[in-house]
């Protein structure tokens, strides 16, 4: 499976969406669709951009008791996405009922992978907000392991965490890392951030990349840089 660069399309409507995907008359690139763009629109945003020709990375990060999760994953599994995720805060078990909700009676299902700690979250907020006052290196670590061993395929952990994953848990576990800027761009409010070039060098499998290329004067040469610093 090769790398990629995943298009967050954080807008709050289809029709801006589609606005903006109108643009890539070429190479269809591999969206996220968030929660701010499917509670807007519901799954048919999701159909409509599958139809398209894009892969779609669901990005809706369940959290709640096993067997609820398993129900939600069985729904999504039918929408055809490619990629989607949960929390890994939610335990093994519910990363294994997951697994068997998101499953089709055939055997395929998409990729699932777990969230490890969000990038926004910072040593200091975690440990005031959340209670844990571990290393946010190990708590990330310990969450990519448990994520393995329930059989997921891989986590979202920042790009300075993928090289750490991949030694802890297997070059074919992947890294799906967001977090990613230009060198000559604005952080924004992510705390633990990388360049495409960098996201590359440390291992990441998959950079998830909005604003600087939703947000840019010309979309599609962004996205065409960061493919070019990250694939090629």
């Amino acid at each position: 499976m090769g790398k990629d660069v995943i298009i967050a399309c954080d807008f709050d409507s289809a029709e801006k969406t589609f606005a903006f995907l109108d643009k890539f008359t070429g190479r269809k690139p591999f969206v996220k669709i968030g929660m701010e763009l499917y509670y807007a629109e519901g799954p048919s945003i999701v159909r409509e951009i599958k139809k398209r020709g894009h892969k779609i990375f669901l990005d809706l990060k369940l959290h709640d008791i096993p067997n609820t999760v398993k129900k939600s994953m069985a729904v999504l599994s039918r929408l055809d996405v490619d990629m989607t995720n949960l929390h890994a805060s939610g335990t093994k078990r519910m990363m294994e009922a997951a697994l068997e909700g998101l499953t089709r009676p055939d055997g395929t299902r998409p990729i699932l992978i777990a969230v490890t700690q969000l990038t926004s979250t910072d040593q200091e907020s975690m440990e005031k907000d959340l209670l844990i006052k571990e290393p946010i290196a190990d708590v990330v670590m310990h969450y990519a392991q448990n994520a393995k061993e329930a059989g997921l395929d891989g986590v979202v952990c920042s790009p300075l965490e993928a090289g750490k994953v991949h030694d802890r848990c297997g070059t074919g576990f992947l890294t799906v890392t967001p977090g990613v800027r230009f060198a000559d761009g604005d952080v924004g409010d992510q705390k633990r951030v990388m360049t495409p070039a960098e996201a590359k060098r440390i291992g990441s499998d998959y950079i998830v990349v909005g604003r600087p290329i939703t947000a840019a004067a010309d979309p599609v040469a962004a996205y065409e840089r960061c493919v070019a610093e990250f694939v090629d």
